[in-house]
């Protein structure tokens, strides 16, 4: 007897729908960020993120290590995408996911759904509590890795503004010096 699981969550990051589409749909770069995923590869073709392409992914060790192979659909760069599980994964018979990135004045709403299909009703309840901290901390740990860009940005910005201030100085002086010495 199957059960259905449906999460949905919503958050507002301070980025491009194209950037965030690329963070959290290109398997290379999503297995960098996101602590959900221990390894994500394209399965044969070209690499390439395009609609009905298969990627193996695993999970870490708190989430059983399970590995699955999943499949693209719906793509559409830079509004929308998403996977479904091409078998079982575990104890689920089908997981799917979801994203959506609609624009937004300072930002980008960033939607992240989760569907499953448990295959027994007796561990519904644990698998949806861990499936919804899996898509929690996903949306949660998108938002620092583009903070965390953004803060580096800051960083550099102000070093390389630091380093100007300094060799004018140092120009001014050197400049003081020599009608210094021409008096």
């Amino acid at each position: 007897m199957s059960e259905s699981i449906q999460l949905k969550q919503n958050i507002v990051v301070r980025a491009r729908p194209d950037v965030l589409y690329r963070l959290a749909l290109e398997p290379r770069r999503r297995v960098k960020w996101d602590k959900n995923f221990v390894s994500a590869e394209y399965e044969g073709g070209d690499g390439r993120l395009a609609n009905n392409v298969l990627v193996r992914f695993k999970f870490p060790r708190r989430l059983l290590g399970l590995a699955f192979t999943a499949k693209y659909g719906q793509l559409q760069a830079p509004q929308r995408g998403g996977w479904e599980s091409v078998r079982h994964v575990g104890p689920l018979e089908k997981l799917t996911q979801a994203w959506s990135f609609k624009p937004m004045p300072g930002g980008t709403e960033v939607t992240l759904s989760m569907n499953a299909r448990v295959r027994y009703k007796w561990i519904r309840a644990p698998i949806e509590r861990v499936l919804n901290n899996m898509l929690v901390s996903t949306l949660i740990e998108l938002q620092r890795t583009v903070d965390a860009q953004g803060a580096q940005l800051m960083e550099d910005m102000g070093k390389e503004i630091a380093e100007k201030q300094k060799a004018e100085q140092k120009a001014a002086k050197e400049a003081a010096r020599a009608a210094k010495k021409k008096r």
